[in-house]
């Protein structure tokens, strides 16, 4: 699943194609891609009409393009597979394509949702005060974010008692870190995966975000991790991040700090990757 990188690269994409033009109309070519919005396919096209979208916003793994004066956003959740591409109108139709969006502009392009394994959607939501889509408004802030409160994220993550890759993972403390970037930020902070939160002095955090946030920025750089196929900016383009990552998917590999050879330990239904020699198994259990 696309982590925050990856939704940031395209977000900036819609903000720059797709940001103040007016819908002309949208068509739900497959009920499934807006099941999330209770309506249905019809009043959700229906609402669409008319309406001139905002700029496109996002708080971790969660993006949103708002309809202006309306009190509600379209809010995008790409599932394993999702995709928001800018296409011309003449470009013949994807094979997966589940939403299409035309602007009443003269601009040569339209927004189209393509979702191969239809677990991602759109759905229509009213916005809270500070413009975030209701249903996401418990949703921690990102380490991106210039109002994420670094202190209260420390205080939080000694009062929740669990371990640290479970914290960085949890959406009501921290927002958009996924298993790709948990992998890589504690490799760079040389903490095993299972250490406990309570054993975390505040130097130690810092020292955390700091990677958590360099991580991300130098994915960031480069368009984000792409694996397959499937992941790609508004462009139809794949992001090339995966081919500097230190831990995630090097299973075997040396350790590009010691040479120790990496392993992948089953993790919560997913895998962590990490150097037994530099991330040490912890003694002390949460």
């Amino acid at each position: 699943m696309p982590e925050l990188p990856e939704v940031e690269v395209v977000r900036r994409g819609l903000e720059r194609w797709v940001a103040h033009r007016t819908v002309a109309d949208a068509e739900v070519l497959h009920p499934r891609a807006v099941r999330r919005h209770i309506a249905g396919p019809d009043d959700f096209a229906h609402r669409l009409k008319d309406h001139r979208i905002g700029t496109p916003s996002r708080r971790g793994k969660y993006l949103w393009l708002p309809l202006e004066d309306t009190g509600q956003a379209i809010l995008a959740h790409l599932g394993m597979s999702g995709q928001l591409l800018v296409q011309p109108h003449e470009a013949p139709a994807e094979k997966h394509l589940r939403v299409r969006v035309r602007f009443t502009d003269d601009r040569p392009t339209e927004l189209r949702f393509v979702d191969q394994r239809t677990f991602g959607g759109l759905s229509l939501h009213d916005t809270t005060p500070e413009g975030l889509p209701d249903v996401i408004a418990h949703i921690a802030r990102d380490p991106l974010d210039t109002l994420f409160d670094d202190e209260a994220f420390h205080l939080a993550l000694r009062r929740k008692r669990t371990t640290i890759k479970r914290a960085l993972l949890d959406q009501s403390l921290i927002s958009g870190v996924g298993n790709i970037y948990a992998d890589e930020a504690l490799w760079r902070s040389r903490l095993h995966y299972e250490r406990p939160t309570a054993t975390f002095t505040r130097p130690r955090t810092a020292e955390l975000l700091g990677h958590v946030r360099d991580v991300m920025n130098a994915a960031l750089a480069v368009g984000g991790t792409s694996f397959d196929s499937l992941y790609v900016n508004v462009n139809g383009e794949s992001g090339y991040f995966d081919r500097s990552l230190d831990a995630y998917g090097r299973e075997g590999l040396p350790c590009r700090r010691c040479a120790t050879p990496m392993r992948r330990r089953p993790w919560m239904n997913r895998s962590s990757y990490f150097c037994p020699k530099c991330q040490r198994t912890p003694r002390i259990t949460p």
